[in-house]
């Protein structure tokens, strides 16, 4: 994910558009024949993917593109989500039928391992729960907090606490609750959820199927490697997953070193049945990246 800007940003960079207001149930893409074509709202909808992926993307990576044209491109492509959006562009993804796999909540860097940020956080956590239920989306968005000096025991017995006063909503809703895991050498220096390791130990000591982690591949390949094997470990504590190219977080292509053909091939094999989001930002023609990105994970 990208880096935060500035102290008081809601999700900064990659979400500083990102605040949560209401919201309407939304249907899947459905329907169609391997292959075929159909018209939905005057986009050509091509139905050719295998289906053995939830497609989805995150706005923040296509910024300089309208919402409705990225709407439109992505009934084209075959993806069923485009998260981390403006709740004031929950109606486009409506009037295309779509949905937004991952609703934003409160910043990356001030999180849920110091008890000082559980007032805002678990308030922006709790709206977010109630709105994304209320509009049909699967999963809600949380972050750990940076270190600074804190040790990770207690950060970790912090988030714990935090996290267990709003699950109990969650699961009320129907919602997931994910927390996001971060490099922290490159990218968010001092985050704390940066292990796969640390992250699992939390999801057990909350002890809920409405809690798990978003598996961020670029941002674990940083920091572990030993991607595959990890998911398989580990996969029934991940509830969602994001992409992108390392090194430079750009296309999944033949420029970076992860096989990301090979890496859905085991998501797909673990009989995981939520969202794959594309995460890189693109180099080139941004629609052509995230189309040949789609067809390089649909497998």
């Amino acid at each position: 994910m990208e880096k935060e800007k500035g102290k008081n940003n809601n999700y900064l960079s990659r979400r500083s558009m990102l605040k949560v207001a209401g919201g309407t149930a939304v249907a899947a893409i459905t329907g169609l024949t391997r292959g075929s074509m159909a018209m939905k709202d005057k986009v050509l909808v091509d139905s050719s993917l295998k289906g053995n992926i939830n497609h989805s993307v995150c706005r923040w990576c296509y910024s300089k593109v309208s919402i409705e044209e990225l709407a439109k491109h992505c009934i084209r492509i075959g993806i069923k989500s485009i998260e981390l959006v403006d709740t004031k562009e929950w109606s486009t993804l409506k009037k295309f039928g779509l949905i937004c796999a991952m609703v934003p909540t409160h910043s990356i860097s001030k999180g849920l391992n110091r008890k000082e940020n559980h007032g805002f956080c678990l308030d922006k956590i709790r709206k977010s729960i109630k709105l994304a239920a209320e509009a049909g989306f699967p999963n809600v968005i949380c972050f750990s907090g940076n270190r600074e000096g804190l040790p990770d025991d207690e950060g970790l017995k912090n988030c714990s606490t935090g996290i267990k006063q709003v699950i109990g909503l969650a699961e009320k809703k129907g919602v997931t609750l994910c927390m996001e895991l971060l490099n922290s050498k490159r990218d968010h220096k001092g985050y704390m959820c940066d292990h796969t390791e640390w992250g699992v130990m939390l999801c057990k000591k909350v002890g809920s199927n409405h809690f798990k982690l978003l598996y961020d591949i670029y941002h674990m390949q940083i920091m572990e490697g030993d991607i595959i094997n990890t998911i398989r470990e580990n996969i029934k504590y991940i509830g969602h997953f994001h992409t992108g190219g390392v090194p430079g977080r750009n296309e999944i292509d033949e420029t970076q070193e992860l096989n990301y053909p090979a890496i859905m091939k085991a998501i797909v094999e673990s009989g995981y049945k939520g969202f794959v989001a594309q995460e890189f930002i693109p180099k080139k023609d941004p629609i052509k990246s995230l189309e040949q990105a789609i067809r390089i994970c649909d497998v």
